[in-house]
């Protein structure tokens, strides 16, 4: 069954190593997978002259990817929000972040190991860096990476059967790729899942030399494995790797199917093996880095308020009730808890609505508080003097009195936000001291028993165990509460409604708090239980997925899916002391890779239908061979771009990064084939123009380094390098000439680089995290109309504000940079400090000099 057999030939100087083995079966010709011996050999970098031209792309790549590493010494785009997380790891607080967590730990392990202890806040983009904190040696790992991802691009391509020249030829214009150039000197997370992918896609190649029975074949499979783990571990596009690597094996079986010299069974075997060892091993690794991320967070944070209480009771320092009385009765002081959203409480506070009815508000409010208190009545018998302990049972009609004298009421007017939603209706508190109440007071409680534990919290209220319903007995509507958040007039709280319809789980409540005079000192008590590991792990995955949906809306720096292969506008990543770095691709490969996506696909389809058709076409092992390799890493580029088009509006173009690196793959071989086919027999031509593209890719990032290093340039050259009308990279923060650098002194950190202030006033959660966190009351108080506006005892004289102001402009007028805190720790804008010193009467009452030395 030998049959004829085809081979491509060689060229001395500069091995080609696209052979691909073709032999006559009985029907058609068929494919043998297993590569020859020698094609092994000459895909492997085995030669002195190989080996000198990896040592000059070694050093390259070292001289351009580590290149000013130190600069911007303060902090750049999203390095603030991957060095916050990497603070959080060292202080072990807990955090929610909307991606896998493997970058932020590998990351803090090389923090760790240089001796970060979390002493230094990255508060936004240019603040200055200190001695605190190793950010040269974090961007030198990311550098790291991205010096071998340079390397295993080379390797990946000499596997594909480019020859070295090429391959050497490819490797140089990624190297000099400007985003991959910006990417791998910041504490981001590209590098590092770049990195992954290349060796997910090297290792898979290199099994591919080996017979699918043999040790080398699986040790390689098991090494791709790892990498797209660690890749799905690192953001989701990863999954688009793992989805990869299957549908290859899939492609790999087809041709194994089709090999007359194989068998069968032992083809569905080593299938079988290696697509379960594809899809085992990185689920094992993304469930050990989420171990190591829930190990790591141990203590409370601002984060936690918008977890579980059972998750939240595993915290260190948290304020969870522990040893609850578990019966709920009339005159009961409670707290309820809503379930179906970050899990906040009933509140209201001594605000009113600005329109409606007018009245107090009433919102759902993340963090323990007094004012999520309220009192159980009978809804005909309010104020009654109690004797006897009355359990509150399934429909009981009941009144819930707040600690402003008001209770909970609805009634037929338009929910504060949701007004064009008939179906909701606007809850508030209304009442005063001395008022019974009316009929709009009384709700009805109607347990789920399907959702409440089973027996008891079935049959009757019992804190923590009973989920209940809150039914308005005049109009019938729940009371509900969604993820929509009342504007600045209600804090940025969560609205609360009354809804006639709406989902199930958001009209479910159930008692925290429960504080009981009536019951007797051994009453029955009860705590959250301890969730086990797994129940964290999905949890954290619900918070990620509602994140995810947060950021779906729209961000000034993000841009359409559809836009990134033409490369209409890139990012500004940081601007400051007259110098950039902008996010913007190499225009000659970025367009080249988007071009030559089209031409091979108008190529690829113009054969298709000459070979429906009965025409003749090219099938030589060179050309099979090319065809075969390329419409792989076109597999990939598509895996891992197509699934954005779907997502939503909150895309930046480094996403794009992943399909664009399988794309300079596929270009990398294009190359090759003007040596292989086009040229084939001229193949100095080739390499001429070869020459040529890499020289005008490094033309284009000497002409646009400035933007990836942030170093100086004259606003003329800045303007005569923008190619596209749509890059808007700002020339005019730059200087007319060099001359004025010279003159421009540039900030460096000092002794008083970090300023810390303590302002204490009343609880606040300034840190904008992606769950939107509500903030506390801080206005005066509002009484209800009619009643007699009494002096606020809150109100700041005029001589506390004027002394505070006057610390606060003291403090400003130091040098160095100042970072004003709650009494939480929670950062503080400074005119947000100066508007809290002038509306309360908050306090500077403490401040901190952090070295710099």
């Amino acid at each position: 069954m030998s049959g004829k057999k085809f081979k491509g030939s060689v060229v001395q100087d500069t091995p080609a190593t696209s052979e691909v083995e073709i032999k006559e079966g009985p029907v058609r010709p068929y494919i043998v997978v297993d590569k020859s011996v020698e094609v092994v050999t000459k895909r492997t970098p085995h030669t002195l002259n190989e080996k000198l031209l990896l040592a000059v792309l070694i050093i390259i790549a070292v001289f351009v990817r580590f290149h000013k590493l130190g600069w911007p010494n303060s902090v750049v785009y999203d390095e603030n929000h991957y060095g916050k997380l990497i603070t959080k790891y060292a202080k072990n607080e807990f955090f929610l972040d909307a991606e896998p967590p493997m970058v932020r730990l590998l990351y803090n392990l090389v923090a760790k190991s240089s001796g970060y202890e979390g002493n230094f806040n990255f508060n936004q983009v240019g603040t200055l860096y200190t001695s605190k904190i190793p950010y040269i040696v974090l961007r030198s790992f990311a550098a790291t990476l991205g010096l071998f991802s340079v390397i295993l691009t080379y390797s990946t391509l000499r596997l594909s059967g480019a020859n070295l020249y090429v391959a050497f030829a490819t490797s140089v214009a990624f190297i000099f790729e400007n985003a991959f150039v910006t990417t791998s000197r910041l504490i981001l997370p590209d590098s590092p899942i770049i990195f992954f992918i290349a060796l997910a896609v090297y290792a898979f190649k290199k099994s591919e030399l080996y017979k699918d029975e043999s040790c080398a074949s699986y040790k390689y499979v098991t090494i791709s494995a790892v990498a797209a783990g660690c890749a799905s571990s690192s953001k989701w596009v990863g999954l688009c790797t793992i989805v990869w690597l299957g549908l290859l094996s899939i492609w790999r079986f087809t041709f194994m199917m089709g090999d007359l010299t194989k068998s069968v069974c032992k083809s569905v075997k080593h299938t079988i093996i290696k697509g379960s060892m594809l899809i085992v091993i990185p689920v094992i690794i993304y469930f050990l880095s989420f171990y190591a991320h829930i190990s790591l967070m141990t203590n409370v944070s601002n984060d936690s308020e918008f977890i579980s209480s059972e998750y939240k009771s595993t915290l260190i320092g948290n304020d969870v009730p522990k040893d609850i009385k578990v019966e709920v009765g009339v005159g009961s002081s409670v707290s309820l808890r809503h379930t179906g959203t970050t899990g906040g409480y009933l509140h209201s506070h001594q605000l009113n609505y600005p329109k409606g009815s007018e009245q107090q508000e009433v919102t759902v409010y993340p963090f323990v508080d007094e004012s999520n208190d309220w009192t159980i009545e009978l809804y005909d018998k309010p104020g009654e003097i109690l004797v006897d302990f009355q359990n509150l049972t399934d429909r009981t009609k009941i009144r819930l009195l707040h600690n402003t004298h008001c209770r909970l009421h609805s009634h037929d007017h338009k929910a504060p936000v949701s007004e064009n939603a008939d179906w909701q209706k606007e809850v508030s508190c209304y009442g005063y001291q001395g008022f019974e109440g009316d009929p709009n007071d009384d709700w009805i409680i109607e347990i789920d028993k399907d959702a409440s534990a089973p027996g008891a919290a079935q049959e009757r209220v019992r804190a923590i165990e009973t989920k209940f319903r809150l039914r308005h007995a005049m109009t019938g509507c729940m009371l509900f509460s969604h993820n929509t958040k009342l504007p600045e007039w209600g804090s940025d709280q969560q609205e609360i409604t009354c809804a006639s319809s709406g989902i199930d789980e958001l009209t479910l409540w159930y008692i925290e708090k429960n504080e009981n005079f009536l019951l007797p000192e051994d009453a029955e008590l009860i705590s959250y239980p301890k969730p086990s590991l797994l129940q964290k792990f999905v949890e954290l995955h619900k918070k990620m997925f509602y994140m995810m949906k947060k950021l779906d809306s729209p961000h000034p720096a993000s841009s359409s899916a559809f836009s990134w292969p033409t490369m209409s506008r890139g990012v500004d990543y940081w601007s400051n002391n007259h110098r950039n770095v902008y996010f913007l691709g190499n225009a000659t490969l970025w367009w080249s890779v988007s071009v030559f996506l089209v031409v091979y696909a108008i190529f690829a389809v113009v054969q298709l239908l000459r070979w429906q058709v009965g025409k003749p076409i090219l099938q030589t092992p060179e050309v099979v061979s090319y065809h075969l390799e390329t419409l792989e890493f076109l597999l990939g580029y598509a895996v891992h771009f197509v699934p954005f088009i779907f997502f939503g509006n909150n895309l930046f173009i480094s996403a794009y990064l992943p399909a664009y690196y399988f794309g300079i793959l596929a270009i990398g071989l294009a190359l090759n084939s003007l040596v292989t086919i086009t040229f084939k027999n001229r193949a100095h031509i080739g390499y001429v123009i070869i020459a040529l593209f890499v020289t005008s890719i490094i033309y284009f990032f000497n002409d646009h380094k400035p933007l990836a290093y942030g170093t100086e340039w004259t606003r003329d050259l800045c303007t005569k390098s923008v190619w596209s009308s749509s890059w808007d990279y700002p020339c005019k923060n730059y200087f007319g000439n060099y001359h004025e650098y010279k003159a421009f002194e540039l900030p460096e950190p000092s002794p008083f680089t970090q300023l810390e202030t303590h302002i204490f006033t009343q609880p606040r959660n300034t840190l904008l995290d992606p769950i939107e966190s509500a903030q506390p009351v801080v206005n005066q108080q509002q009484q209800q109309q009619g009643q007699e506006e009494a002096q606020d005892p809150n109100i700041p004289s005029q001589e506390r504000v004027a002394e505070q102001e006057a610390h606060f402009d003291d403090i400003m007028n130091q040098p160095g940079q100042k970072i004003f805190k709650d009494e939480f720790g929670n950062v503080l804008d400074p005119e947000e400090v100066k508007k809290i010193l002038a509306e309360s009467n908050a306090v500077i009452k403490e401040k901190h000099i952090v070295s710099s030395n």
